[in-house]
């Protein structure tokens, strides 16, 4: 199923030493957002009663599906992070994702259930997502926030590669950027 979402949509699903990040569709959106087991059978993995994330605050599925919406040539900036189970099952552990700013630059941002951080799966994740859209026409550039007090978030700003440009958007913030 995956392999024929993949080549409907187009989108290669990202994959990593350890994960994999499923670009997310209209349909798991919605999925998500219904917090039904519907999500579970569209990334073909388990979705832990953890999830969403805790930074997923009410507006941000709303977000990420006008953005989806407006922009289908941007499927794929926005990904579910799957670990692949020992028995073979996915779980699905965080998500990934990029917004467009102005001239060709992304922001993106990231996050990881709580049981699963301090194990790089977000600098890992994030990474890939980072490579993956430099390599994008007119992607020439890749910004992240976080605020100052978020170590382990600016800590994976630094394992993408990106380096600290001044302050972010918020007060308390800091802009992390890496060019192509």
């Amino acid at each position: 199923m995956i392999g024929l979402l993949r080549s409907l949509l187009g989108v290669p699903e990202l994959k990593t030493a350890r994960l994999r990040l499923v670009a997310m569709t209209p349909a798991m959106l919605e999925a998500d957002a219904a917090r039904d087991s519907s999500l579970e059978g569209l990334i073909h993995a388990e979705v832990t009663p953890e999830w969403p994330p805790v930074e997923w605050e009410t507006y941000v599925l709303a977000t990420i599906f006008s953005h989806s919406a407006a922009s289908p040539s941007s499927l794929g900036w926005r990904r579910y992070t799957l670990l692949p189970m020992e028995n073979g099952r996915r779980r699905l552990i965080g998500c990934v994702g990029g917004f467009p700013k102005a001239d060709g630059v992304v922001e993106i941002g990231y996050s990881t259930l709580p049981s699963f951080q301090r194990r790089g799966f977000g600098s890992e994740a994030a990474s890939a997502l980072v490579e993956w859209l430099l390599q994008q026409d007119g992607i020439r550039a890749v910004t992240a926030q976080a605020y100052c007090g978020k170590v382990e978030s600016i800590k994976v700003m630094e394992r993408c590669g990106m380096v600290y440009v001044g302050e972010g958007d918020e007060p308390g913030t800091v802009r992390y950027r890496r060019e192509r």
